[in-house]
């Protein structure tokens, strides 16, 4: 007898040594369909495995995370051997799934996104075959035999010693390495797609062989499918690279790759955001420093980035000494408290500082303003003494729920613990991390714990933002730091009359002010709200000898801080009203003869609506309001 222990602490007794989807099926045949895998003891494992001692048991079905990650992994295989079956010369390397998707790293000729509905086709024929998925435990003698004809897997191979188990899944004629778990079998993917080749090399290395990567995703439900398709181009549309070229917002080029030039009207977005990042930290009780963009080599080993962080430093040589391009505020930061003696009366000290840095990034790596090589950090640093802590994380919090909610931005949080790579002493690390999960308690939102993947100098919180499309991004941090102020020897006088060593914060909230701009792009599609818009007001007169009518209003408007232009083209009003709708002008004034006699304005916004007969001063009244309050609302007038 088998007795099984379920997660509600009932136990079932089965007289022969049940599969797991024998014991799915003793809960119902509805429930065990929807069945992905079991977990046994911490490990997920295939369904047809056997039960050979009594266990506790639990099932990852099509509605978990983990569910649509086994998935996508036994969708991997799928692909592999439909490319396998049109390409009988390729060679597979590995196929994992990724945070949104799988891919497979393929030695083959290039092939182009043409290619990718005759692979879809075969994936098909696979798919509804319903091949079962099947582990088989080898040797290592034995998995060098099979794959012989592959020096990919044979090198993964030779790289095992004779004591790890070697494990390989077969569904139909197709077989690969695989640790697992798979679905039940191939019919359970509902919904898939192709949707991306590139190139890759084996294991990352330059020097290695070019491989073609081709990337997928799938469901256990086609709508589900559609809907992320519908998504993916909705994405399309709003690419912040496509619309900053539109709107005229910023570019990029050759001569400094991944360091993108502004223009004028990203200018103003930038001052916008700059402005108002100013006036909520002087609210909150922040003095703002700026510190040297290049600094000498023994500031950087004392910081500990030499040692830690040398590969993505620019470095250059000045009076025969090395120094380095900062990619990070905080040290310039440690150098400026230690120009003052401090006493605990004078903490915490808030400092920030919107700091250019550059970090060296691959060529491949580069995307728009989301992966560049220099970059603004709106960075701070506030320096308190050990029971603070709470209260200062708590005040970083909700100055970024703040923030963040100021552009309809949501979030969720993470604590991030000690990586493998770090500095500081394990009490250190310890009296840092419970510092931080103190103050997460205390402010009351739910958080997840991310294990090893803490800064290399302390523990975090990293906050991670929805925009309007669902995505999450990672862009403000809170970092409690205990190894930096003690190697530069910070120093407070305490209420003993003694010097104590402070605790310091890192943090930043926009993150990379450019990757923000970036995110903000595609948030709003374009159409930013009217205190972030570049042109806030567009004048169109209908005819030239209103040309310089225009002008004065512009002029008045400039002097209440409305940021307009004036459109003096020989166009019909139409396509003028048009071309300023296409460039998401939220507001777009009309001038005729009629409006010159009655000094009134007649105004058009992006929402369709038209207010005519509007004075001047109402019509200031309103939209200066809504700049000063930095509303989201569209309903200005």
């Amino acid at each position: 007898m088998i007795n099984i222990t379920f997660p509600d602490n009932s136990i079932k007794n089965f007289e022969n040594n049940p599969s797991g989807m024998d014991v799915a099926k003793s809960i119902s045949d509805g429930f065990a369909r929807n069945c992905v895998a079991m977990k046994i003891d911490e490990r997920l494992l295939d369904l047809n495995q056997t039960i050979k001692e009594d266990t506790s048991i639990s099932f990852i079905t099509a509605k978990d995370d983990e569910g649509l990650e086994i998935l996508r992994h036994s969708s991997a295989h799928v692909m592999a051997e439909a490319v396998l079956n049109i390409y009988t010369d390729a060679k597979l390397t590995i196929g994992p799934v990724v945070e949104d998707g799988f891919y497979y790293d393929i030695d083959m000729d290039p092939i182009s996104k043409d290619d990718l509905g005759a692979i879809e086709t075969e994936m098909k024929k696979i798919i509804k075959a319903k091949n079962t998925f099947e582990r088989n435990v080898v040797s290592k003698e034995e998995a060098l035999e099979i794959f012989k004809d592959n020096p990919f897997k044979l090198e993964l191979i030779n790289e095992l010693d004779h004591t790890q188990e070697i494990s390989l899944y077969r569904n139909g004629k197709f077989i690969d390495l695989c640790r697992g778990p798979h679905i039940p079998h191939t019919g359970m993917i509902k919904g898939f797609k192709l949707l991306k080749i590139s190139g890759a090399y084996w294991r990352a290395d330059q020097t290695r062989e070019q491989l073609q990567r081709l990337y997928g995703i799938s469901f256990f439900d086609k709508k589900k499918l559609n809907k992320y398709i519908h998504l993916v181009e909705e994405a399309r549309k709003r690419d912040h690279r496509k619309l900053g070229t539109r709107l005229d917002l910023y570019s990029f080029h050759d001569e400094a790759a991944g360091m993108p030039f502004f223009h004028a009207k990203g200018v103003e977005i930038w001052n916008a955001l700059l402005e108002y990042w100013r006036d909520e930290h002087r609210a909150a009780g922040y003095v703002e420093t700026k510190t040297p963009l290049m600094l000498n080599r023994k500031l950087w080993e004392q910081s500990g980035h030499w040692e830690n962080y040398r590969e993505n430093m620019y470095t250059s040589v000045i009076d025969n000494e090395e120094y380095a391009i900062k990619p990070m505020n905080c040290p310039g930061g440690m150098l400026l408290y230690k120009t003052k003696a401090y006493s605990y009366r004078d903490l915490p000290l808030r400092a920030g500082e919107v700091g250019l840095v550059h970090r060296h990034e691959l060529s491949g790596a580069l995307s728009g303003l989301f992966r560049v090589r220099a970059f603004h950090q709106d960075d701070a640093h506030i320096f308190m003494t050990p029971d603070q802590i709470e209260e200062e994380v708590l005040g970083v919090l909700k100055l970024s729920e703040r923030i963040y909610s100021r552009f309809g931005l949501n979030f969720h949080l993470e604590l991030s613990t000690r990586p493998k790579k770090s500095i500081g002493s394990d009490e250190q690390w310890e009296s840092a991390t419970n510092g931080l999960k103190a103050a997460l308690e205390l402010y009351g939102l739910e958080y997840v714990i991310n294990e090893g993947d803490g800064a290399f100098y302390g523990p975090k919180i990293d906050i991670h933002i929805k925009d309007a499309l669902g995505r999450t991004w990672q862009c403000g941090t809170v970092q409690l730091d205990m190894a930096l102020p003690e190697r530069f020897d910070l120093t407070y006088k305490g209420k003993d009359n003694e010097k104590h060593r402070p605790i310091m914060i890192h943090r930043v909230i926009y993150g990379s002010l450019e990757r923000f701009f970036g995110i903000l792009v595609e948030h709003f599609a374009g159409k930013f709200p009217l205190w972030l818009a570049p042109v806030q007001a567009i004048l169109l007169p209908i005819n030239q000898d209103l040309a310089d009518y225009s002008e004065q209003i512009k002029s008045k408007l400039e002097t209440c801080k409305i940021r307009c232009e004036v459109d003096k083209r020989s166009e019909t009003l139409k396509k003028k009203i048009r071309d300023a709708q296409l460039n998401y002008i939220p507001l777009i004034i009309t001038l005729g003869d009629k409006e010159k006699e009655s000094e009134t304005l007649s105004v058009r916004t992006l929402d369709g609506k038209v207010r005519m007969g509007l004075s001047m001063d109402e019509f200031v009244k309103s939209v200066s309001h809504h700049i000063k309050e930095r509303t989201l609302d569209e309903a200005i007038l």
